[in-house]
């Protein structure tokens, strides 16, 4: 759907990543869409330095999160769940107070993706998306498929340090100077 071009003659920069899921009635056992994007992030060749699960609690939530934006070693923060529209989806409100810079295109981009995937069922999603210090912020819907979007459709290409004409990694502090 996208055009993406990655320059395979210069070396990709690895990223280190944090994945939340956040779920009342999930457990990191049952946590499929927390293991799917962990499993497209390792294949990408990027880590996963940690993996959680919170309640649908802003508190909860934003504490996590906080944890990881403090961590120097984190780079990246993707989020699945509680972007939906019921009294106990909250992940937005919990992290958008936490975005020095919102990224209003990867909403857009995702809900133009999602579209082709899923119809205008994406309207029902808040993904939103942010940077947060030195630190990128992703919040996805909670399903596998919404994941799959995410990771495959957007975030995959603008994390990769070889996509031209431009990446994320060219605006964040400590790989910029690169």
């Amino acid at each position: 759907m996208f055009k993406s071009k990655i320059d395979d003659t210069q070396e990709m920069v690895k990223l280190n990543f944090a994945v939340l899921a956040v779920s009342d009635t999930r457990t990191l056992e049952t946590d499929d869409s927390g293991a799917l994007l962990k499993e497209m992030i390792e294949e990408s060749g990027h880590n996963v330095l940690d993996r959680d699960i919170v309640t649908d609690d802003k508190q909860l939530i934003r504490q996590r999160v906080q944890q990881w934006i403090s961590n120097a070693d984190i780079d990246v923060v993707i989020t699945t769940g509680g972007t939906g529209f019921s009294q106990r989806d909250v992940t937005p409100e919990a992290l958008e107070p936490l975005f020095d810079k919102v990224m209003d295109g990867f909403s857009v981009l995702f809900h133009q993706y999602s579209a082709a995937q899923i119809g205008t069922s994406t309207i029902q999603s808040r993904a939103t998306g942010g940077l947060a210090g030195e630190t990128l912020i992703f919040c996805l819907p909670g399903s596998r498929g919404a994941c799959r979007d995410g990771w495959q459709g957007v975030i995959n290409f603008q994390l990769d340090s070889r996509h031209k004409p431009c990446n994320f990694l060219e605006v964040l502090p400590k790989y910029s100077s690169r």
